[in-house]
């Protein structure tokens, strides 16, 4: 798809936060919070003319490899939201993206995510065959207070449960995507202790 006339290298997007989207408490869901902004990253995408159908003509598609998420506050059931999203690098295989959420001019949380280039037949990283100058990049501009890391995994931990994946955990890559690991990890902790 070519580059859309109404592209810009920051996207503002609005959402109504709808009672699918919601905990019992009426907060919107943390895995809602980050779907949101993976929707609202796709679209930004599809705007700038590197969306998955793009992609897809050179067998590519990107896939969030990490996500650091800085929650202020949740917004409610109806609440009118705002997402600002965009791309503080890319370069060759790897974009790290950043995403903040508001309530009005509350900012309500912040979101920097890091993707990787797959060619999804061999299912190996390579560098992104489309042209993205068009792309400002905001290397300065951040939208959180720390910077997106692997996760520590020298750490003591309790394997709580075996879980086989799911047709319904597969995205159209075929892949669980970042979101369903979010969920099967709250899924296993204390309810009072995510509803909080």
């Amino acid at each position: 798809m070519p580059i859309s006339p109404n592209f810009t290298s920051i996207l503002e997007q609005e959402y109504e936060i709808n009672f699918l989207q919601c905990y019992p408490n009426g907060l919107l869901k943390y895995t809602d919070l980050c779907n949101i902004f993976q929707i609202t990253a796709g679209i930004h995408a599809d705007l700038g003319g590197i969306s998955f159908s793009d992609m897809q003509e050179h067998h590519q598609a990107w896939v969030m490899s990490k996500m650091r998420l800085e929650i202020i506050s949740l917004p409610k059931w109806k609440e009118k939201v705002t997402v600002k999203t965009w791309i503080k690098s890319l370069e060759n295989s790897r974009s790290t993206r950043c995403l903040e959420l508001y309530r009005g001019d509350e900012k309500l949380a912040g979101c920097e995510t890091y993707w990787a280039v797959l060619n999804t037949q061999i299912r190996r990283p390579e560098n992104l065959a489309l042209p993205h100058e068009h792309f400002i990049k905001y290397p300065e501009h951040i939208a959180t207070e720390k910077s997106v890391q692997r996760i520590n995994l020298d750490v003591p931990f309790e394997k709580v449960l075996n879980y086989k994946v799911q047709l319904s955990d597969l995205d159209i890559v075929n892949h669980a995507n970042n979101v369903k690991y979010l969920e099967w990890c709250l899924n296993t902790m204390d309810r009072k202790f995510v509803l909080k």
